[in-house]
């Protein structure tokens, strides 16, 4: 007995072949269609899928950073304490606290969207491919295979990855941190899996892979420092310098305009060097993170100030000149009496 098995051109999944089919009832037709609209119809469906996830969890991710920002910033509103009439501010650590958090919330909102992207790529990827007749069997069963490839094929890009998601979570910056990565400094912009974005003071972005930073330097954690060296003249009473340098700085300290921005009582850590010209004394003030180099500007012109009014002599590069005269060439009476004496 003869039996005919007919074979079925198109699968449960694919709608436009099967309604072509029942349409036409002709295969070629069904075949034809479901090349023609079908597959690029399921390849676009999956990029509008790809593109309205990213943007979906992209703002899950920003609810997510504003809801720890603004976490930080009712945190430090809610320490503002009522008692015996008048609101008690709080303290410049929790502030230069609070900051750090917020600091940190957008450098995990980085990092997480650059994950999600990843993975969505990978997914989505993977769909497509099976969507134009590849079979995709092969590729996920080596996934193994390739994770061990690019292991050795692809080395600095591994590292970047690890370096980047070991940083981020370490806190060892974040965005609007002040940092120093040896080759670039400046103000990080962009914390991703494989790069950090940096813009120095003249306004140059860096980007800098996550692998190639050694060591961090960073300037905005917690507290900063301000540290500024005076030249004097030698002839300058030191107590006296001394004694100007903690009035500058205590009335620094004191003023409205600086209140939370210098932390802590400022300290003259007396002579720091002897050098050629003069002598330098050192001045230390502790500031809220990234107020140091207005600190330290504002103090410098306060001591300047303050120098010219109490007669401070601030030395001048000074060199010493010797006049000696040529092997028997005769000299004046006068002259010769001065041979060999320097003068200034």
């Amino acid at each position: 007995m003869l039996q005919i098995v007919t074979t079925d051109p198109c699968t449960d999944e694919e709608y436009v072949c099967n309604t072509v089919l029942d349409w036409t009832g002709n295969d070629q037709a069904a075949w034809a269609a479901d090349l023609l609209v079908g597959t690029p119809l399921a390849i676009a469906g999956l990029l509008i899928l790809f593109f309205v996830l990213r943007w979906v969890l992209g703002r899950l991710v920003d609810r997510l950073v504003a809801r720890a920002e603004s976490g930080a910033l009712t945190a430090r509103v809610g320490r503002l304490s009522l008692g015996a009439g008048k609101a008690k501010m709080p303290s410049p650590t929790e502030l230069a606290t609070a900051t750090r958090r917020v600091q940190r919330a957008k450098a995990m909102g980085s990092l997480l969207k650059s994950v999600i992207t990843g993975v969505l790529l990978a997914v989505i990827g993977t769909m497509v491919l099976a969507e134009i007749g590849v079979n995709v069997g092969p590729i996920i069963a080596s996934a193994g295979i390739v994770g061990i490839a690019l292991g050795f094929g692809a080395q600095s890009l591994v590292s970047d990855y690890l370096a980047g998601i070991f940083m981020v979570f370490e806190d060892q910056y974040g965005v609007g941190d002040e940092v120093d990565l040896g080759e670039a400094s400046g103000t990080v912009e962009a914390v991703s899996l494989r790069v950090t974005r940096v813009r120095d003071v003249n306004g140059t972005v860096w980007y800098v892979r996550n692998g190639e930073i050694v060591r961090v330097g960073n300037m905005s954690q917690n507290w900063a420092r301000s540290v500024i060296d005076v030249s004097v003249a030698y002839h300058e009473d030191l107590a006296r310098v001394r004694r100007v340098l903690e009035d500058v700085a205590h009335d620094m300290w004191e003023d409205d305009d600086y209140r939370g921005v210098i932390i802590e009582e400022p300290s003259v850590w007396g002579v720091q060097e002897l050098g050629v010209d003069g002598v330098v004394v050192r001045v230390a003030l502790k500031t809220a993170p990234l107020e140091q180099w207005a600190v330290a500007r504002e103090m410098r012109q306060r001591i300047k100030a303050r120098f010219d009014h109490e007669g401070i002599e601030i030395p001048y590069p000074q060199r010493m000149v010797w006049h000696r005269g040529a092997p028997g060439e005769e000299q004046p009476a006068d002259a010769a009496s001065t041979a060999g004496e320097p003068t200034s």
